[in-house]
């Protein structure tokens, strides 16, 4: 009789089951547990460890337990709730330096454009840019291997390019308008990231912060971003989380510190053990707790960003402009393991001022929990305030008297519906192809000259994305297999223009000259700018019980 050799999903089923339970006793080992918890814990890698050596030595085909295990607790993490997780040692430093603020490198904003790895930028101060590599050279070569033309992925570039400051790496690059590979011997050194990517003066009175993550220098940057905003004559403050994932808690906590006054609560957290259990309070002169602030959000801020708007929400302090939040409210500590791999375990969830969760509800199915941004979309919350539903369970008051909800994210004190009305499916076929990209490098790199006296100011008042310059894009696109499609161009030429002049900044200048031009189609920032007077009757108001700020600008 012929038997048919098991799948490796078929391998792997009969034992997730005991290494989810086991190593999810063994996870709790490290606090202190009741004796029947011990016993169990015993037993259960007493069974982990039986079924294993089975596997090992019986088993009809060779397996690689390790990765066996690094499967089960996986998992096991996902029957746990959403957002604890393990990271596998292979890829663990990589997630850390999005939160560290700085990695060793050489140094290169990249992309990677027909199977090609082209330099964006070199990143200033960089040793990249010391050694002379310009934006547009395309990484044939790294210590002697080629790279181009055989599927090469980001994490691949990663890979290659970092590693520890003071190590070498060679990198032979191609240059436009030269015919030979050019040859470098790149010393990788400190590389810092930036989590505030742009701070500027709208006008005499506003200034404009976007924080893209909450990393480990994002509180410094912040107050620095707000003693020059300051230095400038700034006495309105927008605060721009609009889809920032969330990161440090601790950099949010100290950067409502600089926005509130003393003793006002920030946030709490409670766990099931009591270390986990504390509230965090403002605690120093902060230097803007005076003068009206509006923050601005939607369904992609999360975590640290929903600490920061709910803070300032519930003590009053502002105003809240956009779309309800992601409604993440839960706490994980990072734990590192002996083998390099890090666990992020959710140990706490966390409370607003006025004590709301903002955790939204979530099952045994993942996946439902995944399509939350599909289901608000579908069920018309991105474009009405009245399609979303709160119990009355979970009222809540702040601090002078507003009612806001808890029950999953921020709900925003002023509603902004999402503008689909100049988007089209072509143009974002035409940018997920990098298309936009590649056009950007080449005109930058043709028409140096012509930019090269021109203030961003200037730039943006008096440069034009012109028809001429939309067709080469279009026929980029053709050469990256994007159809081209009249109807919906027609429909997003204006928008498009603002794009492409918007992404041809932050090539020219910096992300503050990006999101200078890109915010004059940013739904939410143009209203918030008529809001301010909004914000300042908050802040001033010492009762808001029978207020409704919603209505009242309606």
């Amino acid at each position: 009789m012929s038997e048919t050799k098991n799948t490796k999903k078929q391998i792997r089923l009969p034992i997730i089951l005991a290494l989810a339970i086991s190593a999810g006793i063994w996870i709790g080992a490290t606090f202190a547990e009741p004796k029947s918890n011990q016993n169990d814990l015993r037993a259960a890698l007493y069974k982990l460890q039986e079924i294993m050596t089975y596997i090992n030595r019986d088993y009809v085909d060779s397996v690689n337990t390790n990765e066996l295990v690094e499967f089960g607790i996986t998992k096991m993490l996902e029957n746990l709730d959403p957002h604890s997780s393990y990271i596998p040692a292979r890829d663990a430093s990589l997630a850390q330096s999005q939160l560290d603020g700085e990695f060793d490198g050489i140094g290169v904003e990249f992309g990677i454009i027909r199977d090609t790895i082209y330099v964006v930028a070199p990143l200033t101060g960089g040793p990249s840019e010391a050694l002379g590599i310009q934006s547009g050279d395309q990484i044939i070569k790294v210590d002697e291997k080629t790279v181009a033309g055989i599927g090469v992925t980001n994490r691949d570039v990663f890979d290659l390019l970092r590693g520890p400051k003071g190590s070498t790496v060679k990198v032979d690059i191609k240059r436009k308008n030269q015919k030979e590979l050019i040859s470098y011997d790149i010393t990788r050194d400190k590389i810092p990231q930036y989590s505030i990517n742009a701070s500027y003066m709208v006008n005499d009175e506003v200034g404009y912060i976007k924080v893209t993550r909450f990393a480990a220098t994002t509180y410094d940057e912040f107050k620095s971003s707000i003693e020059d905003l300051k230095s400038k004559g700034m006495k309105k403050l927008i605060v721009d989380l609009q889809s920032n994932p969330g990161g440090y808690m601790g950099a949010a906590i100290n950067m409502a510190d600089e926005l509130l006054g003393q003793r006002a609560l920030i946030v709490s957290q409670e766990g099931k053990v009591d270390q986990y259990n504390q509230k965090a309070f403002a605690y120093r002169p902060g230097i803007f707790e005076e003068g009206p602030v509006i923050v601005l959000i939607n369904e992609g801020s999360a975590s640290a960003s929903e600490i920061l708007s709910g803070a300032i929400q519930d003590n009053d302090r502002g105003l809240i402009v956009g779309r309800r939040s992601f409604g993440k409210g839960l706490v994980q500590l990072p734990i590192d393991l002996s083998d390099g791999a890090e666990l992020r375990l959710t140990i706490a969830r966390y409370y607003t001022p006025s004590g709301r969760s903002i955790q939204k509800p979530y099952g045994a199915n993942h996946e439902d929990y995944e399509m939350d941004y599909i289901k608000r979309f579908e069920h018309g919350e991105f474009f009405s305030a009245d399609s979303i539903s709160f119990n009355d369970s979970l009222k809540y008051n702040t601090v002078k008297g507003r009612t806001v909800y808890g029950g999953g994210g921020i709900m925003p004190d002023y509603f902004v519906p999402l503008d689909t009305t100049m988007n089209s499916a072509y143009i974002s076929r035409l940018f997920n192809s990098d298309s936009n990209r590649e056009f950007v490098l080449d005109y930058a790199n043709k028409n140096k000259d012509k930019f090269e006296d021109m203030t961003i100011e200037e730039y943006k008042d008096k440069f034009t994305v012109n028809d001429a310059m939309l067709m080469e894009l279009v026929e980029v696109g053709k050469k990256n297999n994007v159809k081209f499609d009249q109807v919906d161009f027609n429909k997003s030429k204006d928008y498009l223009r603002i794009l492409v002049k918007a992404h041809l900044a932050r090539q020219l200048y910096d992300d503050s000259a990006f999101y200078m031009v890109v915010n004059d189609i940013n739904e939410i920032y143009q209203q918030a700018l008529k809001l301010f007077d909004q914000a300042e009757q908050i802040a001033m108001a010492k009762d808001l019980t029978d207020v409704d700020l919603q209505e009242e600008e309606e």
